[in-house]
């Protein structure tokens, strides 16, 4: 049975102006505290992480330095002011820091506060997003910079700390990616614009070389990266493979959504796979000139690289098209 932390919510309007507030108890009670939800994500102060986490504000406000003055996070993306009454009835402005921050520093200081909340999180902007609880709007249309897929599946107890510290909110400057939440719901996700030309794939020898780099990067050793079989080969073959002298896969979008799918699903590695999934599809996207626009910008953020990655492996085999689909659209040239 999987380890799931249903909490009861109690949802009412916020009396100092931000979103809406929401009820959260931790297991075993030891604590409950008002979240704010807003912006689809959730807010805490350092005094309610200090109180969630059992640890001293002062340590929770020198991790949140930290993390700031390593570039972890962006204090603009992460950090909100919000006024709130003091006791003594003084309006005073508090900073307020997202479910990023949050979980960032709840590794730091105890992970398994940390892992409990985010899985509680998790359940709540689900419901928020995909059951209607957003305020004034039915398709998200509100949201034009920004567009948010929340992991619906992060209780899943295999999953590993990187992935458990990714970021759930996905940020991207795609403004026809708007639409994606509702149209894969509905079953309608458009097909991108699909680049024609002549593709450069992986060879095998080059996937173990950078299974070896992001040995050294994560300081992995003894199961990492070790495979299991041979489907390796298999997800870096069929992408490449023409029947009639004409590519199965045609686009070079085409060829890299499915490569990301294929290294996903088939599950080659005993450990690190969504990890090395990742890391292949970077590698063929900067080979194939797909990765970064004409001006050097990366064409889609990071984080929407943690929610596709995670999209596809907890989807089930009728979603695929519906889930490559999703994969092109991010990557698309016109974005």
């Amino acid at each position: 049975m999987k380890n799931r932390v249903r909490e009861k919510e109690v949802r009412r309007p916020v009396k100092n102006g931000r979103g809406e507030i929401v009820i959260y108890k931790a297991p075993g009670g030891r604590s409950v505290m008002e979240v704010c939800l807003d912006k689809e994500t959730v807010w805490l102060d350092a005094r309610q992480m200090a109180t969630l986490f059992g640890r001293d504000r002062t340590v929770i406000v020198r991790h949140i330095r930290n993390i700031y003055s390593t570039n972890e996070l962006a204090p603009d993306s992460t950090c909100a002011k919000n006024a709130q009454v003091a006791a003594d009835g003084k309006v005073r402005q508090v900073d307020l820091y997202n479910l990023d921050m949050i979980i960032s520093v709840g590794y730091r200081v105890n992970s398994k506060r940390g892992t409990q909340f985010r899985i509680w999180a998790t359940n709540v902007l689900r419901e928020h997003i995909v059951k209607g609880y957003t305020a004034n709007t039915r398709r998200l249309t509100e949201l034009k910079q920004s567009l948010q897929l929340v992991e619906h599946v992060l209780d899943r107890p295999d999953i590993d700390t990187d992935q458990a510290k990714a970021l759930l909110r996905v940020v991207t400057d795609y403004a026809r990616a708007l639409d994606l939440l509702d149209d894969y719901d509905h079953k309608r996700i458009p097909k991108a614009e699909i680049a024609i030309g002549p593709a450069k794939g992986i060879s095998y020898e080059e996937a173990l070389e950078i299974i070896d780099r992001l040995r050294e990067k994560f300081g992995a050793a003894g199961l990492f990266g070790r495979e299991k079989d041979q489907s390796l080969h298999s997800s870096l073959n069929t992408i490449m493979q023409t029947f009639g002298g004409r590519d199965l896969y045609p686009g070079l979008e085409d060829k890299a959504a499915n490569l990301l799918y294929f290294l996903v699903k088939n599950h080659s590695f005993v450990d690190g796979n969504k990890r090395i999934a990742a890391a292949l599809f970077l590698w063929y996207m900067e080979k194939n000139g797909l990765l970064y626009r004409k001006d050097g910008r990366k064409r889609f953020a990071d984080n929407a690289l943690v929610a596709i990655t995670l999209l596809a492996a907890e989807s089930s085999p009728k979603e695929k098209e519906a889930i490559v689909h999703i994969i092109q659209n991010l990557i698309d040239k016109r974005n």
